[in-house]
């Protein structure tokens, strides 16, 4: 798998590749339906599967306080892009550049002088150019003209409509993390280094691994039952706390997984923590001991929801 920047010209063996374009953040059913797409026709007629995805997102862009809503990074799209048979990630910078180009002018700069593709796919309600001017419609019209052709993938439904990366974050907002695992096919997970803290969960016994959520949404506050994706390949069940521990001063956001029957140090290791099931809102404790009474029985109940899993 390959990382690409539009900034910098394609290597000429993805010239005439097969484009699968979107935003693509969370890589949700729909997202894998277009993807798979392009991949179905790059290998029929034996050209290279490129997936192109913005980063910045367009919202930051155009709302820079808007709070964070990211479901993935793009380390993980480009893993998630290579486990679904891509050859290649295009990062598309959006900046003010990019946003005053007109459809037209984005056709024949971007897809067809940068990367000279052949064909793109996307969703058909996938927008873009200068005041979302350009639309599948406008892709097929100009396109031709450069010898681009397209592919249209209609939205990917369940039983209560459209699959889309807003009912994800819906989901993960009202702690649902089975629901926003049903449409990712695969469950919400939040990756990055572990920091040091304040050691205060070791000093009572359930040792965490701090990580920073950056610009990930913030799933509903609370604790989880979670599974910890370590760099050496293990699954390791765990409890994790997610807010500002109110009990705690000061209040400081963080997830803080505590991994089951781990004692190694783990600072600076880079780990995914999958979000399996919600099990309470976070809570403040008359007591530190109260508190601690309460973390016992959290991760009784985790080891408990996930067995099945481990």
């Amino acid at each position: 798998m390959i990382r690409l920047d539009n900034r910098v010209p394609v290597p000429d063996s993805l010239h005439g590749a097969i484009v699968a374009l979107g935003n693509f953040d969370g890589f949700h059913q729909g997202h894998q339906a277009v993807v798979g797409e392009a991949i179905r026709w790059a290998r029929a007629e034996g050209r290279p599967v490129i997936v192109a995805t913005f980063d910045p997102h367009p919202v930051r862009l155009f709302q820079p306080d808007a709070a964070p809503f990211r479901l993935t990074t793009l380390d993980q799209r480009e893993d998630l892009f290579g486990a679904a048979g891509a050859d290649a990630m295009l990062v598309l910078h959006f900046d003010r550049l990019m946003a005053s180009m007109t459809a037209a002018e984005w056709i024949e700069e971007v897809l067809h002088r940068q990367l000279g593709v052949a064909g793109v796919v996307t969703g058909e309600d996938f927008t873009f150019g200068k005041g979302r001017g350009g639309n599948p419609d406008v892709l097929r019209e100009i396109g031709a003209r450069f010898g681009v052709t397209n592919r249209t993938v209609p939205a990917v439904h369940d039983q209560y409509g459209p699959i889309s990366s807003s009912r994800v974050r819906e989901a993960l907002i009202a702690g649902d993390c089975e629901a926003a695992a049903r449409l990712l096919t695969r469950p919400f997970a939040v990756r990055g280094p572990v920091q040091h803290g304040n050691k205060f969960g070791r000093q009572m016994g359930f040792p965490t691994a701090n990580i920073d959520m950056a610009s990930y949404l913030r799933p509903h506050y609370g604790i989880y039952a979670v599974i910890g994706h370590f760099p050496d390949g293990r699954r390791i069940p765990g409890a994790a706390n997610l807010g500002i521990r109110p009990t705690i001063q000061p209040p400081v956001e963080l997830l803080e997984p505590h991994f089951f029957d781990v004692s190694e140090d783990m600072y600076d290791l880079v780990i995914e923590v999958e979000f399996h099931h919600f099990i309470r809102p976070e809570a403040k404790f008359a007591s530190i001991e109260e508190m601690m009474t309460q973390i016992g029985r959290d991760c009784v109940k985790a080891r408990e929801l996930l067995a099945p899993l481990t």
